[in-house]
């Protein structure tokens, strides 16, 4: 499970604080993917760093009683002076897996041909998109987290292998997804919630979820 008690998180801005999460209390268990609708400018990147213990809480604590994924996108643990091969491998090897399987996978799965074996520094952000998303399918995670559904990628090839591999994943790992658009969520969860001013309103299914965002966001 991931549980957050009586989490607070802001930042000043240089004119003002900005409110990410005010006294957020909510838990998510294992089987029980999670949609979060939030507008753009809201905090959705921040909370889901804070899922993954990418970013510390102002106040409160975050429980995690299951393997937790970095967020799709995440570069942080990436060298970008090395090839996506050689991280591929040092990256197993901090997980405990291994390397040679956590390389065919990411080398099959993001289809980069030869520039797999260059300086993942060289690559677009499309490419290093793939490449992240790939290594974080590799590795063996109870939940992952998505800030924004699948990389912006124009690989076709690519888009259908990992969704669905996804797909696949759903029916014995657990998603947490933030995103600005409903139909995004559609793919992944059935439960759903809303951020909006630093509250988390929970629902039990996207419907209602999305009544609520709708009506904030167009009124």
């Amino acid at each position: 499970m991931l549980e957050f008690d009586n989490v607070s998180k802001s930042f000043w801005t240089g004119t003002q604080r900005k409110v990410i999460l005010d006294r957020a209390s909510f838990r998510v268990d294992l089987g029980e993917s999670l949609g979060i609708l939030a507008p753009n400018g809201t905090g959705k990147t921040t909370m889901i760093r804070m899922m993954a213990g990418l970013e510390k809480p102002d106040e409160g604590e975050i429980r995690r009683g299951c393997r937790v994924s970095f967020p799709l996108g995440f570069m942080g643990g990436i060298v970008t002076k090395i090839s996506a091969r050689e991280n591929a491998r040092f990256i197993a090897r901090l997980y405990g897996l291994d390397p040679d399987y956590v390389e065919a996978f990411c080398r099959w799965l993001c289809g980069l041909g030869e520039y797999f074996d260059q300086p993942v520094g060289t690559y677009s952000s499309g490419m290093r998109a793939r490449f992240s998303f790939s290594l974080m399918l590799a590795l063996d995670f109870d939940m992952y987290l998505i800030d924004e559904g699948m990389p912006n990628s124009t690989d076709v090839e690519f888009n259908r292998k990992a969704g669905d591999i996804l797909a696949e994943r759903l029916r014995s790992t657990t998603i947490i997804i933030v995103s600005h658009q409903p139909e995004i969520l559609q793919k992944f969860a059935r439960k759903a919630a809303v951020l909006m001013d630093g509250r988390l309103h929970m629902f039990e299914t996207l419907e209602e979820a999305k009544q609520l965002y709708d009506y904030e966001t167009q009124s």
